[in-house]
């Protein structure tokens, strides 16, 4: 993508990092020489959204442990990222507190015996929220994508939900499959 944009793929979010290792996001921004970073806003225990219950396959907004960042590329917001996990995986760890996760969420959940074996995107594009449209510094009348990305471990259980959204004239998203 040209200009101030950014191509992102899903891929060096789905593994495991090595010990020691930053975050995903960190290193992909810095690979281009750009600066990568996150604010964590909120964290905490909650009920699912019904979108989000869902994904997770809960019923009736069954507890979660929710973390919502803003994600910045640059300095400047370049997607709201709320990342939902099944309560009785997440409550009482760190993915329930605000602090930064050395390795990021995905390595933790590793540690706690919860691997990511496949992954469902669902992408649409649709116009903002005020709070969003404010968060992100959009222009009137810029829409956004928002991109459901629900993760399933061996036993085919879902075990992470995020919804991102950002702003769709800066963001373009690729994906490479394999087949065969």
């Amino acid at each position: 993508m040209s200009g101030g944009g950014w191509t992102g793929t899903s891929t060096p979010y789905l593994a495991a990092r090595p010990p020691g290792a930053g975050d995903a996001w960190t290193e992909e921004a810095a690979s281009a020489g750009r600066r990568g970073t996150q604010r964590i806003v909120h964290a905490g225990k909650a009920a699912a959204p019904s979108g989000v219950a869902a994904m997770l396959g809960l019923t009736g907004g069954g507890a979660v442990v929710v973390r919502r960042r803003v994600i910045e590329l640059d300095g400047e917001p370049t997607e709201l990222t709320d990342t939902f996990y099944p309560g009785d995986i997440a409550a009482g760890t760190a993915l329930a507190g605000t602090a930064k996760i050395r390795g990021g969420a995905v390595t933790l959940l590793a540690s706690l015996g919860h691997v990511g074996v496949r992954i469902v995107e669902d992408v649409t594009a649709r116009m903002p929220s005020p709070e969003e449209s404010g968060q992100l510094r959009l222009d009137a009348g810029e829409p956004v994508l928002q991109l459901a990305r629900t993760t399933y471990d061996a036993h085919d259980r879902a075990i992470q939900a995020d919804v991102m959204v950002m702003p769709a004239g800066r963001r373009q998203l690729r994906y490479e499959i394999g087949i065969g």
